[in-house]
């Protein structure tokens, strides 16, 4: 069993940017010459997520309201009045997304649906330069 960390960078313009990374992800988990187990895609901070969605036009739409409905931009949050950065509601839709993601890879290819895509959301109230670590278990 070997342990493969790789770390891919990426730029975002934050508020609900979504990027598809899987052909990245694949990419690392391709270059690691492993066959068969898990990849773990993580990201680091508190003001993003990753998962997966079929990336598209309609849903490039439809998470952005979705998110604006669960977590609104607008309205007091308690961490706003801490640090004065305005983006409490982002804290709170990362949290709920979630940091990562487990996929499991077959032959060297993740073993993803046809229409799932993995993707990077940057919820933040600003661009980021974002790291996404990629560490694949297996053989």
């Amino acid at each position: 069993m070997a342990v493969i960390t790789k770390t891919l960078s990426f730029q975002t313009r934050g508020n609900d940017d979504m990027i598809d990374i899987t052909s990245s992800v694949q990419d690392a988990l391709s270059s690691s010459g492993l066959s068969s187990g898990i990849v773990v895609i993580f990201v680091p901070g508190s003001t993003a997520s990753v998962t997966t969605i079929e990336y598209e036009p309609g849903l490039l739409k439809d998470f952005p309201r979705a998110m604006e409905k669960l977590a609104p931009r607008g309205i007091r949050y308690d961490h706003d009045a801490t640090w004065g950065d305005g983006n409490g509601y982002a804290h709170v839709r990362a949290s709920t997304v979630g940091p990562s993601l487990v996929v499991p890879f077959e032959n060297g290819r993740l073993m993803l649906g046809t229409w799932q895509q993995i993707v990077l959301v940057d919820f933040d109230n600003r661009p980021r330069s974002r790291n996404v670590i990629v560490q694949a278990q297996g053989v």
